[in-house]
C-alpha cells in the first residue's frame, strides 16, 4: 500500500511538473506571478525562418601577423644579447618560419641558447646552412594556435551577437577555417551581418606634421593615375594597403595613410580627407573598458569611451607627450575623428564623435560601433562564403506540414492502438499523450531550440512508445493465454517485457549518446530529442501506465480490461 502511494504521487508530481513547465508554450502565463515557469520553447532556423551565414577566417592572416611581431621581437632580443646578426625576416610567415642570418657561424652557439631560454617551446631549428638558420613554430603550438584564434572569433562573434539580441544563436567551427552562424528569427539580416564582419579595430594615432595635406592628396593622386585604381574602383581595405604599398618609399619610416569620410560626404567615395598618421604610439582598442553611446552638448550621438587602468595610463601618456597635436581616433583603417590635444588627458575617456548630418544614420552608426567595440576585436578578419536567408513562411509551412502529420500519425496510432488491445489500448494512448507533454516538458526547461531534426525525434518517441506497448500487451496476452489470473498476467506481462523494452531504449540511448558527442547543428538536436524520449518513454509507458492499470485493478475494483 505505501508503496502504491509513493508511486502515485511520484506520477502525479512528474505529470503537474511537465504541464507547468508546457503551458506558457500554449497560454500567456506572464501575468501569472505565481506560476513556476515562464519560459517557451524555441524554435530553430529551419522552423522560424532567419540567417544562415558561412564566414572564413583568415587564420594565415594571423600566423602571419604572428610570424612578423616575432621577427621583430627577435632583432631586439639578438641585439640585448650581443648576438651579432645580418638580417632576420621571414619569406613564408603564415607557415611560421622565420629566417636569421647570423654575422659568422660562431655565433650560433649564443643563439642557441637564447633561443631555447625565450622561445624554447615555440620555435623549433628547421634546417641550418652556414650562418643561415631557419626556424619554425612546432607543428602542436601552431595547431593549437590556429584552433585559438577560430575559438576567439567566435567567441566575439557570439558576444557580438548576444549584444545584438538574437534568441538562441547557433554559431559552431566547420572545418579548419570555417564559422557556421545560424539566426533564428534574425529580422534586419543586414545590421547582423555588420555587426559580425566589422572588425573593430581600434587604434588611436597621432597626425604626423611632416607633410602638408597638399603634398599628401597630390602624391596620392600621382600613384593612383600610374596604378590606374581609385578608392571607387576597389574595396576601402584594398584601397589603402594599395597606397600605402606605393607611398612607402615617399612618406616617413613608421607613418601610414588612412582617410576620414567628410562631414557632408554619403559615402567614403564622395568625400576622403587624407592623413598621414604615426603608427608606433601602442594604444588601441585591447586598452578599452568599455564603450557607449552618449550626446554631446547639442544632442548629437557620440562615442564615450573608457580605458582599463593600463589603458588610461597610456592613453595619459600620449596626451601629455603630443599637447598642441591632432590625434586621430581610427577604427578599422578610418579616421573617425582627429582633435587636438590642447592638455594632458587623465581619467582614462575618450570620445568618438560621429560625422553626417541624418540623425537616424548617426544614431545608428554610433550603437554599432558601440557594440562592436564592448564585444571585441576579432582576431582575424572573415570573409562571408555563404548565405541563406530563411523565410518565415517556410518556417510556417514546416510546422503546419509537421503539425498534420502528427495529427495524422497520432489519429492512426490511436485507431490501432483501441481496435487491437481495447482497453489496454486506451491506456496506452494515455500513457503515450503524457510521453509526448513530457518530451516539450524538457525540451522547454532545457531552453533546447525545436528544430526539424528534433521534430524527427520526437515522431521516433512516439515509436518507441508504442512498441513498449506492444511489448507490454503481448506480454500480458500470452499470460492469460497461459491459464493466469488477470491480476498476474498483469503483473508478469509487465515484468516480462521490461527486459526487452530496456535492452532496446539503452541501445537506442548508446547510439544517441554517439551522435550527441560527434555530430554538429541540427544531428546534435536529433541526438537530444532521442534521448529525452527515452527517459520519458520509461517514465510514461512503463511506469505511469503500470500505475493505471493498478488503480483501476486494485483501487477501482475493476476485475478485467480487455487485452
Amino acid at each position: 500500500m505505501e508503496a502504491f502511494r509513493l508511486r502515485s504521487a511520484l506520477a502525479a508530481f512528474g505529470i503537474l511538473l511537465a504541464m507547468a513547465w508546457v503551458l506558457p508554450n500554449v497560454v500567456n502565463m506572464d501575468a501569472v506571478k505565481w506560476w513556476p515557469s515562464k519560459a517557451k520553447l524555441n524554435y530553430g532556423l529551419d522552423i522560424q525562418g532567419g540567417l544562415h551565414l558561412v564566414m572564413g577566417v583568415d587564420v594565415d592572416g594571423v600566423v602571419s601577423e604572428s610570424t612578423l611581431r616575432m621577427v621583430t621581437s627577435l632583432k631586439a632580443e639578438l641585439a640585448k644579447d650581443g648576438v651579432a646578426f645580418t638580417e632576420v625576416g621571414s619569406a613564408k610567415p603564415a607557415e611560421g618560419q622565420i629566417e636569421v642570418v647570423l654575422a659568422d657561424p660562431s655565433q650560433k652557439v649564443k643563439f642557441d641558447a637564447l633561443i631555447a631560454k625565450s622561445h624554447g617551446t615555440v620555435l623549433q631549428e628547421f634546417s641550418t646552412e652556414g650562418n643561415r638558420v631557419v626556424l619554425r613554430y612546432y607543428s602542436a603550438y601552431l595547431t593549437d594556435y590556429k584552433n585559438k584564434v577560430i575559438t576567439q572569433a567566435i567567441e566575439t562573434i557570439r558576444n557580438r551577437i548576444d549584444e545584438f539580441g538574437v534568441a538562441e544563436p547557433s554559431i559552431s567551427q566547420q572545418g579548419s577555417d570555417r564559422i557556421l552562424v545560424q539566426l533564428p528569427g534574425m529580422a534586419d539580416a543586414e545590421r547582423a551581418k555588420q555587426l559580425i564582419n566589422t572588425t573593430a579595430k581600434l587604434d588611436f594615432m597621432i597626425v604626423s606634421e611632416e607633410m602638408g595635406s597638399e603634398s599628401l592628396s597630390k602624391m596620392i593622386s600621382e600613384v593612383e593615375k600610374a596604378g590606374n585604381y581609385s578608392i571607387t574602383t576597389l574595396k576601402y581595405s584594398d584601397y589603402v594597403a594599395k597606397i600605402n604599398q606605393d607611398l612607402a618609399s615617399k612618406i616617413p619610416a613608421k607613418t601610414a595613410v588612412y582617410f576620414e569620410k567628410a562631414t557632408n560626404a554619403a559615402k567614403m567615395e564622395v568625400g576622403a580627407i587624407p592623413y598621414l598618421l604615426k603608427m608606433d604610439t601602442g594604444l588601441g582598442g585591447a586598452d578599452l573598458d568599455g564603450a557607449a553611446v552618449k550626446f554631446g552638448q547639442f544632442g548629437e550621438p557620440e562615442v564615450e569611451l573608457k580605458f582599463n587602468p593600463a589603458g588610461a595610463n597610456k592613453f595619459a601618456d600620449l596626451t601629455g607627450a603630443n599637447i598642441n597635436k591632432r590625434m586621430a581616433i581610427v577604427l578599422d583603417k578610418i579616421v573617425k575623428s582627429a582633435p587636438n590635444i590642447k592638455d594632458r588627458i587623465g581619467g582614462g575617456q575618450a570620445v568618438i564623435t560621429m560625422g553626417g548630418r541624418n540623425r537616424e544614420d548617426t544614431m545608428s552608426e554610433a550603437q554599432t560601433i558601440a557594440t562592436a567595440l564592448r564585444a571585441g576585436a576579432l582576431p582575424a578578419s572573415l570573409e562571408q562564403l555563404e548565405e541563406r536567408r530563411v523565410g518565415p513562411t517556410l518556417g510556417a509551412d514546416s510546422i503546419d506540414k509537421a503539425k498534420l502529420g502528427a495529427y495524422v500519425g497520432s489519429f492512426l496510432i490511436i485507431l490501432f492502438m483501441i481496435s487491437y488491445y481495447k482497453a489496454m489500448g486506451l491506456v496506452a494512448t494515455v500513457s503515450t499523450g503524457v510521453n509526448i507533454m513530457s518530451v516539450f516538458a524538457l525540451l522547454t526547461s532545457f531552453g533546447a531550440t525545436l528544430t526539424l531534426p528534433g521534430i524527427a525525434g520526437i515522431a521516433l518517441t512516439v515509436g518507441f512508445a508504442v512498441d513498449a506497448n506492444v511489448l507490454i500487451q503481448e506480454r500480458i496476452r500470452e499470460e492469460l493465454r497461459n491459464g493466469a489470473s488477470w491480476k498476474h498476467a498483469i503483473q508478469e506481462g509487465y515484468h516480462r517485457a521490461m527486459s526487452a523494452i530496456l535492452d532496446s531504449n539503452v541501445t537506442t540511448a548508446a547510439t544517441a549518446a554517439v551522435l550527441l558527442y560527434f555530430g554538429t547543428g541540427p544531428v546534435r538536436g536529433f541526438a537530444v530529442t532521442l534521448l529525452i524520449g527515452i527517459a520519458t518513454t520509461l517514465f510514461a509507458n512503463v511506469f505511469v501506465s503500470k500505475l493505471i492499470v493498478d488503480t483501476l485493478t486494485h483501487k477501482m475494483g475493476v476485475k478485467k480490461l480487455s487485452v
